[in-house]
């Protein structure tokens, strides 16, 4: 699937509209940061020579020759026997080495201090460029923008970082059974089934970045398919669940083949989630889910989130995966490739990770995801594994922070 795409183009955002937007370029800072040396607290500006053998039984007393505040500049060097008066964040005077806290010190005669110890000589310093240097690299291309990247952005007036589009992602559910949840009644009445889907999905487009466009549902027949697939027309990617599968009312394939799309690849071996499709639709991606809703979100986070990833920019398109010790025994039927809902925590002295099942594995079983903060990957050769043996999970949303490594 990702051979087939490339990421959206790139515009200049305001910063605030620019979180979780990914570089199209990389940031080269104008400036050093700090830009000046500055005190890390208030104290006063002086000289190591001056304070390092300071002791409550050896205390010295300094001329203070000003006062500095944040957003002032020192109009005055110090030399020997002098300090200035400084706060957080103000430059440093010219021959200062040193800041020495405020409660390191006692008043004395009128324009003087008196240094008691002398703990802090050639501290509390932040010296210019110790973060940035002006011409440096401070943010890659491919570099997704959180909070602390578009404070680093804003330090150096960096105000309209250029970043890639948000994908608009079409999602459509198919199904007579299927109604929205304005028709509540049928619902709680077991006429109808609620469209679930309708709103796992959305969320799932949204929180992977994009920008959710829903086409409704469609009935059953090749006419309404048509319909609601046509107003995907403009959008980035194309997202249908359910009418994918072998049934006699699974028209989704030869509707997209009529409308001139192309279908690249159709069923994989694996479970939940076979009967998954993929293809270009009017030049924007499609891809097919399964109408179950476990199959849907399972399927979504293998291969559509992927998709939205190298769409948006980002260098690593897929989540991660760990090595983890299955801690019940697993038998499985047909020998396809499964992904099991699973808690994965870390246990035991060494803090190794395992993992538990969430229970019955059904595809029909949404409470699973609810518990589920990572997919145990069973392998297609493996139709039991026991208790103690080493598998991989794909973490998913991890309430135990064992995910450090970027997704």
């Amino acid at each position: 699937m990702l051979e087939h795409i490339t990421p959206l183009p790139a515009a200049r955002r305001p910063l605030r509209d620019a979180l979780d937007r990914v570089l199209a370029e990389d940031v080269i800072s104008p400036i050093d940061l700090p830009a000046w040396d500055n005190s890390a607290m208030d104290g006063y500006a002086a000289r190591a020579a001056d304070v390092e053998h300071a002791a409550p039984d050896h205390k010295v007393t300094l001329a203070v020759v000003e006062s500095v505040a944040a957003g002032q500049f020192p109009t005055k060097p110090i030399g020997p026997g002098q300090v200035t008066r400084i706060f957080t964040g103000a430059p440093l005077p010219a021959g200062a080495d040193t800041v020495v806290r405020q409660e390191d010190t006692e008043a004395a005669a009128p324009g003087q201090i008196t240094v008691v110890v002398g703990r802090d000589a050639r501290k509390n310093l932040r010296c210019r460029g110790e973060d940035i240097h002006r011409g440096d690299v401070v943010l890659a291309a491919g570099t997704a923008l959180g909070p602390a990247q578009l404070g680093v952005l804003a330090s150096i007036a960096h105000g309209t970082p250029l970043v890639h589009d948000a994908p608009r992602v079409a999602f459509m559910g198919s199904g007579d059974e299927i109604v929205d949840l304005d028709r509540a009644e049928e619902i709680l009445a077991g006429r109808k089934v609620a469209t679930s889907n309708s709103y796992t999905v959305d969320a799932l487009i949204r929180r992977s970045g994009g920008v959710p466009v829903d086409l409704g549902l469609a009935r059953d027949t090749k006419e309404s398919l048509r319909e609601h697939l046509a107003r995907a027309r403009g959008t980035d990617l194309v997202v249908t669940t359910a009418g994918v599968s072998v049934g006699e009312h699974d028209f989704v394939r030869d509707v997209l083949t009529e409308l001139g799309g192309e279908i690249k690849l159709w069923r994989i071996a694996m479970r939940p989630g076979a009967p998954v499709g993929f293809g270009v639709l009017g030049g924007a991606p499609w891809i097919g889910l399964p109408g179950n809703p476990v199959s849907t979100m399972v399927t979504f986070e293998l291969f559509v989130r992927p998709v939205m990833r190298r769409l948006l920019g980002h260098r690593l398109p897929f989540r991660r995966t760990v090595p983890v010790r299955v801690a019940e025994p697993i038998t499985l039927g047909p020998r396809l490739r499964h992904f099991l809902r699973a808690v994965v925590t870390p246990e035991g002295a060494d803090g190794a990770l395992a993992a538990r099942l969430t229970g019955p594995q059904g595809s029909g079983i949404l409470t699973s995801m609810t518990r589920a903060n990572g997919l145990l990957i069973v392998p297609e050769d493996r139709p039991t594994v026991a208790v103690g043996e080493v598998l991989t999970a794909l973490l998913l949303d991890d309430p135990y922070h064992v995910a450090e490594a970027p997704f």
